[in-house]
């Protein structure tokens, strides 16, 4: 799809299904005799939705699930990609993060049962980039109650959020009858590894009688072993000596078979008391746990270290600036291949723990009191690392679907042909901890419009830090080398059994490299960890190491106002925040403070300590134009803090491609003017038609800077064109040149855009729910947005009956901006996914189901700022699941 297509389409869609008359029968709606007919499932969960946005004072949209284990998603990201402004990325074949309105992931704040949640990630690349996104891996979808997903801000709701903020409510015991037991076991496929795994979830409730205690114990476990095919081209640099604006030739281009196990168990409790009217006590526990064990090998064409070593590059082609074909040849000392194989020993785990307190002391009077803890954790506990090499040469063309790469002098199947270059076996930490007090108090007036006065006050203390504990070249890899295989390691002591015969079956053009030999996972495990415990010893990485500290002082008043046919408030939040950063500066000379032992360099531990202030008022007006029309209009001030990693004094080192990334801990935060409108058409109980229009004018982006910056790295292989030897004790010690990506305060720009929903039952128990999100984000300077995608699609059609019901839906979003990584654009082309569900009800509390995701296979496709220019090519395949589920 591209220009006005999906909004032409989408407008036709919404306007037919809104001109047709529902016949089915509506979620408790009155029949001609008087008597009412109650409609349960996916269609009394719609009704829920719709009756929950009407009565926000927000311009929002609410999703319910009627029952435990019903979302038709495998986690709250993948429930949240319906809702109209969200969109997410299945890069491993499941969503992970959301982005909002045309902003970033980490633009959007993630809140649970009102105060923000710990967050920390499996993948090492996002442990170490430290991002204030919630990964909603960590959260199942089946211990979710209600998501309510605000889009405009008001003083009262947790600020941090520029695209919006998602608070995810859990179950309650008291809102569900006396005693309720639900649960679900099922079966899933995949079809890349071929791979069935089992999954269950289950919910237990019971409150007494006179409805003043209750409890709630809820838990689920899912496990899916995954594979992924992909093709890569690991980013784009100038041929050393070149002019700057020559054409770029790309630094690494792989095929690449990504494997993982991926367990996922968890629960939650809650506990209500109300041994009043006016006295509620909520204590509420959540605790979930990703294992997220991986495995990734990665055969690679080496153009940039067989260019830096002095090689040749010929028999060229150029499109759009760019060496889309030619020859490579390495120097006989050179690298003309690479293959690295990463084993991964990775876990992320959330836990939280509320109190939460309402009293009323009069009856036109609240004070609450909300308390609580939350922590997270994502680590590598070991990272199995090897690296072959040879020099050779290549030629190469990406100019077909897929990278070509054909090897002379080198035989990818034959590991005699691998010299064993490089081993290590780091860990990296990440560690995310808050504790929290709140205390509002609202108090009911009788002035006129002024309807009641809201005041509250804040207080949190944030701990964020990112550990990496580094096994060295000359302390690891040389012993490991020499001796570590009953004599010096070779690269076929590694090898063992073979790559799946379907890889890259999806993907691959002819020529694609698609059978290399294969790491046997057991037998590298086996020989790193055998090592003598003075070999496996892990220092200090000086750079990769960082803790911050931020504490808030906030508060808000807030008035509630209201007359014929109108509603609305206004208030002003104000909160302080007090940030202090710690890391370490590489290249600094022995001096004061430094320590100067370190196999990697002499390093400066610096803190930096700084404050703001953010002043955020906001307004929210609504006006029935009709008993069934409203009217919305919101304007405020939004604010989001910089991720962690922008904030402290470090750099992350890619030494492989010479490119790294590192914060500046006075970068400010994202801020920005909001504006909403909103007109809303409820003609029936379960139907909605809307429109909203949205404008926030950014005041500052943060962006990368690419500068370049000089550091030591252990190697025995280096880029001579960029590395010098540092000329100490360690001769494999260099200073190279690497392409930093700074982090710094760009110029501000707007988001604009326009978002249409329409949900309706149409006839015969059939009914659909389409939306369609425009949106339109550019920068003062031309940089692009992240995230940002132009046009968003959601179609669902189903049918529900009382024997079955099935749900059919299709999910687009087009082409976007990722980031800035390896000192490249990172871009991905439009996407889209076709999911489908069907449940059997075999009696009135017993159904059979069957879901299907990706139904159409499929691929992700990503691009280094032109086409020209390929990324990847990531197949996941479809998944399928197969189970049962009960409730009493």
């Amino acid at each position: 799809m591209s220009g006005s297509k999906p909004l032409l389409a989408t407008a036709s869609a919404i306007a037919y299904i809104a001109c047709i008359s529902p016949a089915a029968a509506q979620d408790s709606a009155p029949t001609g005799d008087g008597q009412e007919i109650v409609v349960t499932g996916y269609r009394a969960s719609i009704a829920q939705s719709i009756d929950a946005k009407r009565d926000l004072s927000v311009i929002a949209d609410v999703i319910t699930a009627e029952d435990i284990g019903k979302f038709p998603d495998r986690n709250v990201a993948e429930a949240l990609q319906r809702v109209p402004g969200i969109v997410i990325n299945r890069e491993y074949g499941e969503g992970e993060r959301v982005s909002l309105r045309g902003t970033a992931p980490n633009l959007t704040r993630t809140t649970v049962n009102g105060h923000a949640i710990a967050t920390a990630d499996w993948f090492i690349l996002d442990q170490l980039a430290s991002t204030r996104s919630f990964n909603y891996l960590t959260l199942p979808s089946e211990i979710v109650g209600k998501i309510e997903v605000y889009k405009s801000p008001q003083a009262d709701i947790e600020e941090g959020g520029v695209g919006g903020t998602i608070n995810v409510n859990t179950r309650n015991p008291l809102d569900l009858p006396s005693f309720t037991v639900s649960g679900s076991a099922q079966l899933v496929y995949s079809d890349r590894s071929d791979k069935t795994n089992p999954q269950f979830s289950g919910l237990v409730s019971w409150k007494n009688d006179a409805e003043t205690f209750g409890i709630l114990i809820g838990g689920v476990y899912q496990r899916r072993e995954i594979r992924r095919d992909g093709v890569e081209v690991l980013g784009y640099q100038t041929v050393p000596g070149a002019a700057a604006d020559s054409p770029l030739a790309p630094s690494l281009i792989g095929s690449a078979l990504f494997q993982q196990d991926r367990e996922r168990y968890g629960g939650n409790i809650g506990i209500q008391v109300n041994p009043s009217d006016a006295v509620e006590i909520n204590v509420t526990g959540l605790y979930a746990v990703f294992n997220a064990d991986n495995f990734n090998q990665n055969y690679l064409a080496w153009t940039a270290n067989a260019l830096g070593g002095g090689g040749t590059l010929t028999d060229t082609t150029v499109e759009d600036n760019t060496y889309v074909k030619g020859t490579v040849t390495s120097t006989p000392g050179g690298r003309a291949v690479v293959y690295d194989a990463i084993d991964r020993f990775a876990k992320a785990k959330t836990a939280s723990a509320d109190f939460d307190l309402n009293w009323h002391p009069t009856d036109g009077s609240t004070l609450h009191f909300k308390a609580g803890w939350t922590k997270a954790s994502g680590d590598t506990t070991s990272q199995p690392f090897y690296e072959g090499g040879a020099p050779g040469g290549f030629t190469y063309d990406l100019t077909g679907r897929a990278p070509q790469v054909s090897f002379t002098g080198i035989d990818p199947d034959n590991p005699d042909d691998l010299i064993f270059d490089f081993a290590s076996l780091h860990q990296i930490t990440n560690d995310d901890e808050e504790k929290y007090v709140y205390l509002d108090y609202e108090h009911a007036l009788d002035l006129g419009p002024l309807q009641a006065i809201k005041v509250g006050v804040k207080y949190t203390d944030h701990d964020r830090e990112t550990g990496f504990l580094a096994t060295t070249y000359g302390g690891f890899f040389l012993p490991l080398a020499a001796e570590g295989c009953g004599g010096p390691c070779l690269s076929s002591d590694f090898a063992g059994g073979s790559l799946p015969s379907d890889f890259l079956k999806n993907i691959a053009s002819p020529g694609t490299l698609t059978s290399y030999f294969n790491i046997d996972r057991k037998k590298l495990e086996q020989i790193f960890f055998s090592q003598p415990e003075s070999v496996r010893a892990r220092i200090l990485n000086p750079p990769e190491n960082f803790t911050i500290n931020e504490k808030t002082y906030g508060g808000y008043v807030m008035a509630k106002l209201g007359g014929d046919r109108w509603s609305g408030n206004f208030g002003l939040r104000i909160v302080r925040t007090d940030q202090r950063s710690s890391g370490n500066i590489l290249g600094v000379p022995p001096g004061p403070g430094t320590v100067d032992d370190n196999a990697f360099g002499v390093y400066l531990p610096v803190t930096i300590d700084r404050s703001y202030t953010d002043f955020l008022p906001s307004v929210n007006l609504s006006y029935d134009l009709t008993d069934a029309v409203k009217l919305r209009f919101a304007a405020g001030r939004v604010v989001a803090r910089p991720d962690y990693t922008d904030i402290v004094p470090r750099v992350s080192l890619n030494p492989g491609a010479l490119t790294a990334s590192g914060g500046d801990p006075f970068v400010n935060p994202f801020r920005a003017n909001q504006y909403d409108l909103s007109l809303e058409w409820y003609p029936e109980r379960d139907t909605i038609v809307a429109a909203a229009l949205y404008y926030k004018d950014i005041q500052s982006y943060i962006v990368n800077r690419t500068i370049q910056e000089t550091f030591p790295v252990e190697t025995a292989t280096p880029n001579l064109s960029r590395c010098t030897p540092s000329g100490g004790s360690n001769p494999n010690l260099y200073d190279c040149v690497f392409d930093v990506n700074r982090r710094s305060n760009g110029s501000g720009g707007t988001n604009k855009g326009i978002e249409l929903q329409v949900s309706r039952p149409l006839w015969g128990g059939f009914g659909a729910l389409v939306n369609y999100t425009y949106s339109d984000a550019k920068s003062e300077d031309g940089d692009p947005i992240p995230g940002n995608s132009k046009h968003a699609l959601n179609l669902t059609g189903y049918y529900e009956s009382d024997l079955f019901s099935a749900r059919l839906s299709y999910n687009y979003r087009s082409k976007f901006f990722i980031d800035i990584d390896r000192a490249s654009p990172l871009n991905q082309k439009a996407t889209s996914s076709l999911d489908a569900s069907l449940s059997v009800h075999i009696t009135e509390n017993v159904s059979l189901f069957a879901d299907a995701v990706n139904l159409t296979n499929e691929k992700i496709e990503q691009y280094s700022g032109t086409t020209a220019r390929p990324r990847a090519i990531y197949d996941n395949g479809r998944q399928f699941y197969f189970g049962v589920r009960g409730k009493f």
